[in-house]
């Protein structure tokens, strides 16, 4: 009726007590280990920094920063405020900024504020945003296809000796002298 059996791949192993076989729950098989997802850094209203933020993850500011910024994912809330450039993936912005924006997507909504240039392959904007600069566009680098060669002309053939005597090979054009004059 009950018979053992070894552990595999797919079952994991919770241990031996009391001499008992170990007792073992299927796995899903041919997963790997899932990365946590990060909660978003917090600047809170109350706070003020002086100085550059870096980081690769997601960062939400409600309070002041006086310095630039270059992160993965920017949310500015309505109480946010940022006198510097701005450098990111994507930016949602709520509050104030006076500086330039650099980000693949840009969403301005309607409570936002920015004196400042903005780049980005994607723009969108609310009604009731204020934005006073510049919009460029962001233009990813042309690749230059290969260049072909051009094949060089074939060099032209000596002129045929009047001699009648066959020779090995045609002496380069270079190394020829000139006739003798008579």
């Amino acid at each position: 009726m009950f018979s053992k059996r070894a552990p595999n791949s797919e079952t994991k192993s919770l241990g031996i007590q009391d001499g008992q076989p170990p007792i073992t729950l299927p796995t899903p098989s041919g997963s790997a280990p899932k990365a946590k997802p990060r909660a978003a850094s917090l600047l809170s209203e109350n706070l003020t920094i002086e100085g550059n933020l870096l980081s690769d993850g997601e960062l939400q500011i409600d309070g002041v920063v006086r310095g630039d910024i270059r992160v993965g994912k920017l949310t500015l809330g309505e109480t946010g405020h940022v006198e510097g450039q701005i450098l990111c993936e994507s930016v949602e912005i709520r509050g104030r900024v006076i500086g330039s924006i650099t980000a693949k997507q840009v969403k301005l909504l309607g409570t936002a504020y920015v004196d400042g240039d903005i780049t980005h392959e994607q723009l969108a904007m609310e009604t009731g945003a204020f934005f006073q600069g510049r919009s460029l566009k962001f233009q990813r680098p042309v690749v230059p296809q290969a260049v072909k060669p051009v094949a060089a002309p074939a060099p032209a053939p000596a002129p045929a000796s009047a001699s009648a005597t066959p020779t090995a090979a045609p002496a380069p054009a270079a190394v020829l002298a000139p006739a003798p004059k008579a």
